[in-house]
């Protein structure tokens, strides 16, 4: 899974709300647009994007390969109809153009992730959102970025220990409700010890955030953002 890697890179050195900005200016046109001229220069942002983050694709396409799967199923299940011609290839245009855009929207939230720290992503939207809106928003998206990589090990563990007693050659129903079952187990008892570890820190709702402050380097990606949001209404 892909975390906060410090570097140097430019990418590092922007303002995370300037990468924010980008993410969601970038998502709109991606959504918006299904043309195959924007879909390429939105493949060549994302390029732009991890190339500036030195993230792979291979990797990004790796860590994001659970959602891979869901994304080719769409197209492969919209070509198959009840009747006559039973498979219509011409029917799995449209899912896989949205499949591809969501794709895209990945492997530019790949870059960031890589390249912002947690809490200057907590700090970018609690002061971006004021009130208690931000806080519980800006806590939340702390609390995933630095919780869902331990719940993703304790899978892992699990399968490895369910392999190391022979139960990978049981049933995939039987497999998948065992997995199911010790991975929610293992989540609850997670949140539990979670919830007082933040009670014996004293959790606040306000702290102390770094500050954040706009530079030269984060002008011309505002403008990026700016044209992405409103590129779909020229």
């Amino acid at each position: 899974m892909l975390t906060y890697e410090p570097d140097e890179t430019v990418a590092h050195r922007l303002d995370p709300r300037s990468k924010l900005a980008v993410q969601m200016g970038f998502a709109v046109a991606a959504l918006a647009r299904i043309s195959p001229r924007a879909l390429l220069a939105l493949s060549v942002v994302a390029a732009i994007a991890l190339l500036v983050a030195r993230v792979s694709l291979a990797r990004a396409l790796y860590a994001y390969r659970f959602a891979l799967v869901v994304l080719a199923a769409a197209p492969v299940v919209s070509t198959v109809t009840l009747g006559s011609p039973w498979i219509d290839p011409a029917a799995a245009v449209t899912p896989a153009l949205a499949s591809y855009r969501v794709l895209l929207i990945l492997l530019v939230s790949a870059a960031y992730v890589r390249s912002t720290p947690v809490r200057d992503s907590r700090a970018a939207i609690q002061q971006t959102i004021p009130g208690k809106a931000g806080q519980l928003l800006g806590t939340g998206v702390a609390l995933v970025f630095r919780f869902l990589p331990v719940l993703l090990a304790d899978v892992r563990t699990i399968r490895e220990a369910v392999a190391a007693r022979l139960g990978d050659e049981r049933g995939p129903v039987e497999r998948a409700s065992r997995l199911g079952i010790l991975g929610l187990s293992r989540a609850f008892a997670r949140a539990d010890r979670l919830s007082l570890a933040l009670q014996a820190r004293c959790f606040s709702w306000n702290p102390t955030l770094p500050a954040l402050a706009f530079s030269r380097l984060d002008a011309p990606v505002l403008v990026i953002a700016a044209g992405l949001t409103v590129s779909p209404l020229l």
